[in-house]
């Protein structure tokens, strides 16, 4: 029986939004008190594109700050950069021989990103699902957050760890990873078009509530947002097709951490111009004290640093353990 453990991993992008909030870091702060946690910044998958070293530097930074501002608890989980355990792309590797070629070529994040070009993507964004299995089964982590964009890398991962261990006769040597997907939202949508994801690449700065944007700029940036002439509706089955209507009520649902039919009960009949105002308060009260937070403590990089370098080490004492036994499984031999 394998321990209750969780890993997640959040790509280093900068200037993290209400998407990645919503969709990620509150789920985050919930689980810290059911579970025991790894919460990672990927810088190594920032890399498969082409990166400023100065900035990702600094957007490891950010999203530590953005973590820790938001609650996540620096001494109750383990909290890293993924470089800095080299676990994870020695298992990463392994995996590359595990996986197989067709794997990768159905990963649909994989054909979106390349888009159109596949033949000038780096090899690392092919093969990066391998590195995100890696960096879960390296801690032999049992659950995993997840959003509705996710679940095929996930599922991706306990192929590999099925293959893994009838590959190699050690039945249930990784387990078998269980996903939990968040209730009230895993998916923020653009605030100018409903059918796109909240995104820092956007070219519109009002598409998206930064984490940092204070209050005036948020309110200025619910009141553009796209809707429609219709009224709210008072059921679920009404929003069908309402991209933008549906990608607001939900945010107000999950900021206050209640049902969309709670919402509906309130607002169903009434204008937007209304329902806006109390959206724009409830993302206010929540987001713009974590902003304030996360400017401060990057002010406060050794803090910051202290707590990566901390973290690290706890990690590699679990990650180095569990690849000793994955080079004696496999036959490989390491003398350092």
């Amino acid at each position: 029986m394998h321990k209750k453990r969780i890993f997640s991993g959040v790509q280093p992008t900068g200037n993290l939004h209400l998407g990645n909030y919503l969709g990620a870091i509150k789920n985050f702060v919930d689980l810290q008190n059911k579970f025991e946690c790894i919460y990672c910044v990927v810088d190594l998958h920032a890399i498969t594109n082409r990166q400023n070293p100065g900035e990702l530097k600094v957007n490891i930074l950010e999203t530590i700050a953005s973590f820790i501002a938001s609650g996540l608890d620096a001494k109750k989980n383990i909290i890293f950069n993924q470089a800095s355990v080299a676990a994870h792309s020695e298992l990463a590797w392994i995996f590359n021989c595990v996986a197989r070629i067709g794997w990768m070529n159905r990963m649909t994040q994989f054909k979106e990103k390349a888009g159109l070009n596949k033949e000038n993507a780096s090899v690392g964004l092919l093969v990066y699902p391998n590195l995100m299995a890696a960096d879960i089964l390296i801690y032999k982590a049992t659950h995993v957050p997840v959003g509705e964009d996710q679940k095929q890398h996930l599922e991706l991962t306990r192929d590999i760890a099925k293959k893994f261990n009838n590959d190699f006769n050690c039945e249930n040597f990784f387990p078998v990873v269980e996903p939990l997907i968040p209730k009230k939202i895993s998916r923020v949508m653009n605030l100018r078009d409903g059918k796109k994801k909240m995104s820092k690449s956007d070219e519109s700065d009002y598409s998206r509530i930064n984490l940092k944007d204070d209050k005036d700029l948020i309110d200025q940036k619910i009141k553009k947002a796209k809707t429609d002439t219709a009224p709210i509706p008072s059921t679920v089955n009404e929003l069908k097709n309402r991209y933008e209507a549906s990608n607001l009520i939900s945010i107000y649902a999950s900021i206050n951490s209640i049902d969309i039919d709670q919402v509906l009960n309130e607002f169903g009949g009434k204008n937007f111009s209304t329902f806006k105002n109390k959206l724009s308060e409830s993302i206010i009260e929540r987001i713009c004290p974590i902003g304030k937070e996360v400017k401060k403590l990057l002010k406060e990089q050794g803090y910051l640093n202290d707590i990566l370098a901390k973290g690290a080490k706890k990690a590699n004492l679990i990650a180095k353990d569990n690849l000793k036994e994955i080079y004696e499984i496999v036959g490989l031999k390491k003398f350092t």
